[in-house]
Formats: structure tokens, sequence, C-alpha cells
């Protein structure tokens, strides 16, 4: 289904008038990142299935319109002003204001010296926007008031996610020069996501059940795997679209993503199996998503055998961290800093390690300063991001909390469920 899709595409690109006198494009990339863009957008809702099995029943819905939201918030603030921001004419910080309200974005012309038009490269880069400040809502599920919500992404993705994306894939940022390697979003959407969700869970605190003792259960763990399985197709576009050609290096990135996320999988169920005796379908999603994770920054610079061994790294060291938060008396309600925050600095880290000009040549230029100092430059982006992520997010929290009188939902209505509370609805009408 899928290659008849994009063949289709293809055909209608080929006949367009506008690319039919583009000789900068080349039309099979142009297809591939467009079906790559629509896997990407697939991975929000895909999000909202995912989290919304893991939270009670009476928090379904509003746990998943965190996520639905941002397919409309994200949309519009890189618009407006996010992909200027991070793409713009850049001082090495901050991009300028080139395509403020979207001016100067061509159908016909492309970004760079890329084969694909700046609008699309625009569209692909507006989907990582879209899922990024959504991953964080699984951290805040069940008790953040949702017009707090509201404000605090749209707060984050202006100040922290747009200036982190143009540090690392905008050719003026400071760690693009650098050389750190991030080829599809370990440091700028996995680990600064992950460490905004420890900031915002310390802002928040536990939730009210979890205080009480109360039991907190997966409503539909079957949803939550539904979930898992279309993150992972739409990962591949995620992935693999990241290299913006149909070439041996989206084939690289396409290969790790699969063999990242099979051994994600495996390695959480053989560290399950080994603390506790039992595998768990819960596991297995988690661990996928893990490897998924790992595997981001890396895909387009490692073997498949690299890619192998993130993936496993990931899948036992983010099945060891997500217990971490019951040491460190935080409350992450559905693990994003233990899968995300540890899983992207694992890969980015061992993106350093494995990269290999066996998969793409352009390691070559990564490794002229030797392989330490491509690691060193790794960590460097690492403790770059994750600094700036949390003390920005953690300001942004207290702004939003002050403006809006309050972060949480009222006593009330947390016990009661936030579908009813904040939104009148339930998930389940039985």
């Amino acid at each position: 289904m899928r290659s008849r899709f994009t063949a289709a595409v293809a055909v209608a690109l080929a006949c367009s008038p506008a690319f039919a006198q583009g000789e900068a494009f080349n039309r099979a990339d142009t297809a591939w990142v467009a079906v790559s863009t629509i896997l990407v957008l697939l991975m929000t809702p895909a999000l909202s299935l995912f989290y919304g099995g893991l939270v009670r029943r009476q928090n379904v819905l509003s746990t998943m319109l965190h996520s639905f939201m941002l397919m409309g918030i994200g949309s519009i603030v890189w618009l407006v002003l996010g992909f200027t921001l991070a793409f713009g004419k850049s001082n090495g910080w901050l991009g300028g204001f080139d395509y403020l309200f979207g001016q100067n974005l061509s159908s016909t012309q492309p970004y760079g010296t890329q084969t694909i038009p700046a609008m699309l490269f625009f569209l692909f880069q507006m989907m990582f926007a879209v899922i990024t400040p959504a991953l964080i809502s699984g951290a805040v599920a069940e008790r953040m008031k949702f017009g707090a919500y509201v404000l605090f992404v749209t707060l984050w993705l202006i100040l922290v996610y747009s200036p982190v994306a143009g540090w690392v894939w905008n050719s003026d940022g400071w760690l693009f020069k650098l050389g750190a390697l991030d080829f599809a979003g370990g440091t700028v959407v996995h680990l600064a996501s992950g460490v905004a969700a420890l900031a915002a869970s310390i802002a928040l605190g536990k939730r009210r059940a979890l205080t009480h003792g109360e039991p907190i259960l997966p409503n539909n763990l079957t949803m939550t795997l539904l979930g898992a399985g279309l993150l992972w197709i739409g990962w591949i576009g995620f992935n693999a679209g990241s290299a913006l050609a149909i070439d041996g290096i989206s084939m690289v990135a396409f290969t790790a993503t699969q063999i990242g996320a099979a051994a994600g999988l495996l390695g959480w169920l053989l560290c399950e199996k080994i603390r506790t005796g039992k595998p768990t379908a819960l596991g297995a999603a988690s661990g996928l998503v893990a490897g998924l994770v790992g595997v981001t920054p890396a895909a387009g610079f490692v073997t498949a055998g690299g890619a192998l061994i993130i993936g496993l790294a990931a899948g036992v060291l983010c099945c060891l961290a997500v217990t971490w938060k019951n040491r460190l008396g935080y409350d992450d309600a559905l693990d994003v800093v233990g899968v995300h925050g540890v899983g992207g600095a694992l890969g980015a880290i061992l993106t350093g390690v494995l990269a290999s000009p066996l998969a793409n040549p352009l390691v070559n230029d990564a490794l002229a300063k030797g392989r330490m100092g491509l690691v060193t430059s790794q960590v460097i982006g690492v403790v770059a991001v994750g600094i700036y992520s949390f003390v920005l997010t953690f300001v942004i929290l207290k702004i939003v909390g002050a403006v809006s009188g309050g972060l949480r939902a009222e006593p009330e209505g947390e016990d009661t469920g936030l579908d009813l509370a904040l939104h009148g609805e339930s998930g389940y009408n039985l």
C-alpha cells in the first residue's frame, strides 16, 4: 500500500508545472519526504493512543487531548515563529526573522542545498515541532490544568525547542559547527522533552492518588500496544525521512530504525524477566519506544550492528531508569524521563562511540578530531541541551503558574477525573 501511495505522489509531482521547471529538485526525494512527513504526523495520534491507554479511565480523554492539541498549536507556532527561530539566518544561537509568518517559504526553490522544496522541508520539520512537546504531556498527565498546559507548550516551543533545533540542525548553529551529530532528534526531540518532563514533574508535584496510596492502573493496555505499533511505523518516516532524500543514507537510517526498535523491545523484556520473572505487554511497548529513542540520533550514522547495540542498551537502561522516580521521589506519570530523557542522552553519546564511515561517509568529517573528540562533542551537546531545557522549562512553568492561577487542576477535579472536571465528557460511556 505504501509503495502505491509513494508512486502516486511521485506521479503527481512529476505532472506539476512548478516542479517540471524546478531542475534543482529530485522528484523521488520530494515524494519520499512528502510521505515521511505524513508518517511523522501519524506519530502524534499514535502517541495519544499510547499515553491514553496508560492513565486511569477518568483521565483518558484529557490525556489524549494533550497530544491532539499539539497538531493545532504546534503547526501555528511553527508557521508564525518557530521555523524562523530554528532555520532562519542564525548567529549560532538563534535564527533571524527570514521566515516569520511563513514568508519566503518557496514551493519552487530549495532550502540551502537540499533537493526538495523549502516549503516541504518546513512541513517535515513542523511535524517534529508538533510531537516534541506532546511527549512532555506524559509526565504531567492526570493533574495539570488544560489552559496552563496550552500556554506552557506554546511558550516551550518558542523558547526551548526552536532554539535547540537551530543549535543542532541549522548550519550556522553552534552545536552543528562543533561537530555534534544528531541525525533525527536524539537531543533536539527526546533529551529536550525528557529533561523538560523532569522539570514539569517536580514543578507540579505528585498526583493526589499517589500521595493517598490509591492504585493507579492503566485503563487499556491494548490501546497502548496499538499506539506503540503505530509509533514504530511512523518512526520510519521520522528517521529515514531525515535523510531528506531516498538514497543510501535513508536506507541506513531505515535499517537502523527497525533493528533499534526490535532490539529495544527484546532488551526491555529481558530486563523485566531478570528483575521480576515476568515479561509484560507494557514492557514490550515501552521497550520498542526506548529502542527507537536511542537509535534516533544515530540512525543515519551507524551500521546495523551499531543499531543493535544501541537498541539493546536503550531497552535495558531505560527499563532500569523508570524505577528511579520511586527512589528520587518525583511523579513522572508515564515515564517520559526514563524513556525519552535517558534514552535520548544514551543514544546521543553512543552515536559518538559507534558512528561509522561505512554507514555514512560524512562521519569521516566528524572523526577529523578523533573518536574521543567526537564523543566529547556529543557529551557537550547532551549537557548543554539538558541544562538549557531543564532551566527554561522550570522558568516557563513558574510564569505560567503565576499567570493562570496555578498549574494544577482543583483537588476535587483531580479526584473525579479531568475528563469530566475540565472537558465535561467521558471516554467510556458503558
